[in-house]
């Protein structure tokens, strides 16, 4: 299997929706996912784009992404937000979601970024010790907060 991590490209978004809308699903949460394609592509491909990933083909197709946003800190700086990481089911344990997040790690380092943040579910126990190995912080102080507009 030849697997190849690259840039996403506007032609990928709706793979990716597919993979979100998996996410979505498996965090036992499908109803929230209400972004519109039309949004998803000029948020990540338009004039002014806000979001960028990098998408892992296993023999050409798309099995995985990483997709993240400048944060800012006031007292760190810039720091890359990991919005999402997903593989499908069917491919987790092969080494992708390693080579994604290593490829996010060469990103946040060539963009000068002060760290990687990123939120994960505490019942996600996959993803926990996935992100163990990495020596990631976890941070039990801080509760998310949130307001529709």
């Amino acid at each position: 299997m030849e697997i190849i991590i690259r840039r996403a490209v506007k032609e990928d978004c709706a793979r990716l929706l597919e993979l979100i809308r998996e996410l979505a699903e498996y965090e036992k949460a499908p109803q929230e996912v209400t972004v519109t394609m039309e949004h998803f592509v000029e948020s990540g491909f338009g004039a002014q784009p806000v979001w960028w990933a990098f998408v892992a083909e296993a023999d050409g197709q798309i099995e995985g992404f990483a997709m993240y946003y400048i944060r800012y800190s006031t007292w760190k700086g810039q720091r890359m937000y990991l919005e999402d990481l997903i593989v499908t089911e069917k491919m987790r344990g092969r080494g992708l979601g390693k080579m994604l997040f290593d490829q996010l790690i060469i990103e946040a380092r060539e963009k000068k970024f002060n760290g990687i943040v990123w939120q994960v579910l505490e019942w996600n126990e996959p993803a926990i010790n996935f992100y163990k190995k990495y020596k990631a912080h976890f941070d039990p102080e801080w509760i998310n907060c949130s307001i529709p507009v």
